[in-house]
């Protein structure tokens, strides 16, 4: 288990994370620029917090009160770098070599040998890094990592050096091998698919701050502020302001919609996603008189942007995406009602 309570200044950037892991896969979710690697290096050693602390399994790494700030060699953390960090003129062998901890030749050996046939390297001991693909040199990485015994994995960004396919393929060794860590493990992306695959509990950094740590189900379902609704891949999205009648005003929709769940006095903003949003045959609660502005088809998937009574830029444009034959059967209209169910509304803060 990893407890986590620290702070550090960078120029005007101001980290601040509290951050409780359990042994399992939890992802550290973020925009560019929020903290999200800053956090990994703090945990590792590389860099150091100007306040709070970091305990791992029990035992202090470090601790700004009680002057503790242990090495990042007696950390035991494992930490996967987005480049992989393989050392370029080291085989593979050599390279998972420099991760164990050993002295003895023998079991260093043994060891390395182990892990070889673990992660499928067979047949390429001696070969080195440029000679590898993305896959292999990230097997290699891994499991020069998993030499050295560590207590937590850390994985920053794994997949971004990965073309589409490879990034599959290689998701699903991963998944295997992060099922059976028996410690922490920290997976750090932007990628919300990633997050839904391979996370149980979720954390979001909005501007080097953290957010309550979530089941990764409710960073979908129920996001509760704007950045966690963003980073889930929401796209519309309304100024808000909670009325008596219970009910919310969505001014950039030019709209009031009637909602499922109570409308708190607080909210600033409501999302809906794209997916929900649906053709309608007429006036109703919670329709909206749209022009359509543009339609851009992808590959599955017809993406009809409409302008609102609210306005025709920014947040005042709907994005409705539908199947192509649905759209294709309402041939091609200026204009459409569009409904918005009360219960997918999502009630958010700043």
């Amino acid at each position: 288990m990893l407890q986590i309570h620290i702070e550090k200044q960078l120029g005007r950037f101001h980290l601040d994370v509290s951050l409780d892991a359990q042994n399992c896969v939890t992802g550290l979710l973020g925009a560019s620029g929020c903290g999200k690697s800053m956090t990994l290096k703090c945990i590792a050693g590389i860099e150091t917090p100007d306040h709070g602390s970091i305990v791992l399994d029990g035992r202090v790494l470090f601790d700004s009160k009680k002057r503790i700030n242990l090495t990042p060699q007696e950390r035991r953390v494992g930490y996967l770098f987005q480049n992989y960090a393989l050392f370029p003129n080291m085989t593979v062998t050599q390279n998972i070599a420099a991760g164990t901890r050993e002295r003895d030749k023998s079991a260093r050996l043994e060891r390395v040998e182990t892990l070889v046939q673990s992660f499928y390297l067979d047949g390429l001991e001696d070969k080195l890094p440029h000679q590898l693909s993305g896959g292999q040199q990230q097997r290699v990485a891994l499991a020069r990592i998993l030499a050295g015994e560590p207590s937590i994995l850390m994985l920053d960004e794994p997949f971004s050096a990965l073309d589409s396919y490879l990034k599959w393929k290689v998701e699903l060794e991963l998944m295997d091998l992060l099922t059976a860590f028996p410690g922490t493990v920290l997976l750090v992306t932007h990628d919300r698919d990633e997050v839904y695959r391979l996370c149980r509990p979720v954390c979001v950094l909005n501007g080097g701050r953290s957010e309550p740590i979530q089941p990764v189900r409710d960073l979908f379902d129920a996001p509760r502020t704007m950045s966690s609704c963003l980073l889930s891949g929401c796209k519309n999205f309304s100024r808000a302001q909670a009325l008596s009648d219970g009910t919310v005003s969505a001014p950039d929709w030019g709209v009031t919609l009637r909602t499922t769940q109570p409308v708190a006095p607080d909210i600033t903003h409501i999302g809906y996603r794209a997916h929900f949003v649906q053709p309608a045959d007429g006036a109703g609660e919670n329709r909206i008189l749209c022009r359509v502005s543009r339609v851009v088809e992808e590959p599955f998937a017809t993406v009809v942007m409409l302008a609102t009574p609210g306005g025709q830029d920014g947040f005042s444009l709907l994005r409705m995406e539908l199947p192509k034959e649905k759209w294709a059967a309402l041939q091609n209209p200026a204009k459409l009602y569009v409904t918005l169910q009360p219960e997918h509304i999502l009630l958010l803060h700043a």
